[in-house]
């Protein structure tokens, strides 16, 4: 695939800024930019968010693979831990397929600051069903 700064569409990361450097079906690479919009009061960079690019980018990478067969990606589990605040800058995201099977997708996502110090780590699950017909 590798889609160099592909913004997100119209889909839920659009909002924040979402932008893929590389979109594979093993690695995926993408940016937010650190902005007011996904700053909790205390000014870091609330931890949702963190979680909602991590499932975007996961899923994304899923369904340029199984849209093909008619299937469709659905996040399923969302495990996040999160070790520094980024308050500034960018916001790095790279996950890695650690699984593809029939019908659950499995990636680590790796969350960085500019500084490439590693500030939050997400399990995603994928889910892969049948598209709803219609």
């Amino acid at each position: 695939m590798n889609e160099p700064s592909t913004t997100a569409g119209d889909g839920p990361g659009a909002a924040i800024g979402l932008t893929y450097e590389e979109v594979g079906p093993e690695l995926v690479r993408a940016t937010v930019p650190v902005a007011p919009i996904v700053q909790q009061p205390a000014g870091l960079v609330h931890g949702g968010v963190l979680s909602l690019v991590a499932e975007s980018i996961a899923s994304y990478a899923t369904a340029e693979v199984v849209l093909a067969d008619g299937m469709v990606p659905v996040g399923q589990s969302n495990s996040a831990t999160f070790l520094r605040p980024i308050t500034a800058g960018t916001i790095h995201a790279t996950a890695r397929r650690r699984h593809a099977g029939r019908t659950t997708w499995i990636w680590d996502v790796e969350i960085t600051d500019d500084a490439e110090r590693l500030c939050a780590m997400v399990r995603m699950t994928i889910a892969v069903r049948p598209a709803p017909a219609g």
